[in-house]
């Protein structure tokens, strides 16, 4: 029998490199290239609740605002971490009686540009989180433009069918100058001889910005913004770039990086939830002049939600700086996937995937044959493959229009007036999984063959019906069951 003692945990020495490591590794104010664990990122958050006043032994409050929590559920759900960011009147200020969320949010802010860089924005200087989506975000980055420039009144916006980007410019108190796309071959891109006769038209004085996109629904591809930037650059006019879910494409930030470095680009915006998959209600805002990026801090009234830091955070530190750029490289090979399977269903149909090399995330599938009076076929198809749990794909007939804020948009959702069809937008956005691409091609496939068979019946007499071919196969197999035994 072995007498040896059983060698013991060295428990302290443990204690002490956990503290050690959640002390040290977020100085850098880097992101940590290995992931860490939950109970190490829980322990690191701990220890900057104890950092905030409300969390005192001995805590005495009589303010109107001392971090008191009802609900215990609550207070664990945000780590105790109650106060928020900032002060009034300045979201990146420092709160005295909230040491650990002052620290909290800075961190944040360091570790996201961090990110940003990897992703391809190498020179960007200065970010900060906002706990507001895109839209709004854009909103704070042309109000703070505002006081640069009192005259202008306009803003020069190369289209994009979301209502988000529209709807920012007008919340700002500032009118859209909507520059229609042009077709070359199956993309539509920028007309820059349109944005400049603009500027000559308007004046460069009464022009607020230039308010570009680089994420985007194919065919639509991202704006030309090298020459947009220049354009800018030339005319002495701001530029800001609506990034939405780019930075998980390295050709989206290598845009905005050589935009940046041929003319001018004053911000750029990005969505938290799209790129690095935390709950909707967050955006980054960041830029390669850090006094302006400050300026859009100080436009954003009062103290602000920590929630979207502290989601962000957590979310970076669980996969580390090579972790999350895994996530990027499988993203990029999905794309190819899908690309790929897309091409073969359409190749089935007689329809095709449309040629747009300049978009990286999104892809459009031509719907020409289901296109009828009214594009009712088409809009179907978009209700059965979401009945069927298919989210996020979106179909687009012709000759839809839509009013936003007094303004008409013919042919809504394509971004162009007469987009010669009819089409089917699927994207490989970060996160996504091979069997997402097989299920989602499987179930369209099984639509689109509904579909064609209900097209093809449209002349028949009322009540004519014709059952599924799985249906018919079923029924064959049955009957021929039926029929070997009655024979023995």
């Amino acid at each position: 029998m072995c007498t040896q003692p059983m060698c013991q945990p060295d428990i302290f020495g443990y204690w002490e490199n956990i503290r050690t490591r959640c002390v040290m590794s977020p100085a850098t104010g880097k992101c940590p290239r290995d992931a860490w664990d939950e109970s190490t990122i829980e322990l690191f958050l701990h220890e900057l609740a104890v950092m905030d006043s409300n969390n005192f032994l001995g805590n005495c409050g009589v303010g109107e605002r001392e971090g008191r929590v009802a609900s215990g559920m609550v207070s664990r759900r945000h780590y105790r971490l109650i106060h928020g960011i900032g002060r009034s009147g300045d979201i990146s200020a420092v709160q005295p009686k909230a040491a650990g969320s002052s620290l909290l949010n800075k961190l944040t802010n360091s570790v996201v540009l961090d990110i940003l860089k990897m992703a391809g924005v190498r020179t960007a200087t200065s970010c900060f989180v906002v706990p507001m989506a895109t839209g709004m975000s854009l909103t704070l980055c042309f109000l703070t433009l505002r006081h640069k420039r009192p005259k202008a009144k306009y803003i020069i916006w190369p289209r994009i069918d979301q209502k988000s980007c529209f709807k920012s410019m007008i919340t700002a108190g500032f009118e859209p100058v909507v520059i229609e796309n042009v077709l070359e071959g199956d993309e539509l891109r920028t007309d820059l001889n349109s944005v400049e006769s603009t500027i000559h038209e308007l004046g460069a004085d009464n022009i607020l910005c230039v308010h570009s996109t680089t994420s985007c629904f194919a065919p639509r591809v991202p704006d030309r913004l090298e020459e947009l930037a220049v354009i800018c650059a030339k005319y002495d006019i701001p530029h800001i770039v609506n990034n939405a879910y780019g930075v998980q494409s390295s050709k989206c930030m290598h845009l905005i990086q050589q935009g940046a470095c041929k003319g001018r680009i004053d911000a750029f915006v990005q969505s938290l939830d799209k790129n690095f998959m935390v709950p909707v209600g967050g955006a980054v805002i960041a830029g390669f002049n850090s006094s302006f990026i400050d300026e859009i801090s100080k436009m954003y009234p009062g103290r602000a939600s920590a929630s979207p830091s502290l989601d962000v955070l957590i979310t970076l530190l669980s996969l580390g700086a090579s972790g999350y750029k895994n996530l990027l490289t499988e993203r990029k090979e999905l794309f190819a996937y899908l690309s790929n399977e897309l091409m073969v269903l359409a190749a089935k149909y007689n329809e095709q995937l449309l040629k747009t090399p300049h978009n990286p995330i999104s892809l459009a599938m031509s719907l020409g044959n289901l296109n009828n009076k009214g594009g009712e076929t088409v809009t179907q198809l978009g209700s059965m493959l979401f009945t069927r749990q298919v989210s996020g794909a979106r179909v687009v007939p012709l000759g839809t229009s839509q009013t936003v804020n007094g303004y008409v948009f013919k042919g809504f959702m394509s971004h162009s007036n007469d987009y010669p069809c009819a089409y089917l937008n699927a994207a490989s956005a970060i996160g996504i999984k091979k069997q997402d691409v097989d299920i989602f091609i499987r179930r369209l496939d099984k639509c689109l063959k509904i579909c064609r068979k209900e097209k093809d019946l449209g002349d028949e007499p009322k009540g004519a019906q014709q059952a599924p071919e799985e249906d018919v196969a079923e029924l064959t197999k049955k009957l021929s069951l039926v029929t070997s035994e009655a024979e023995t």
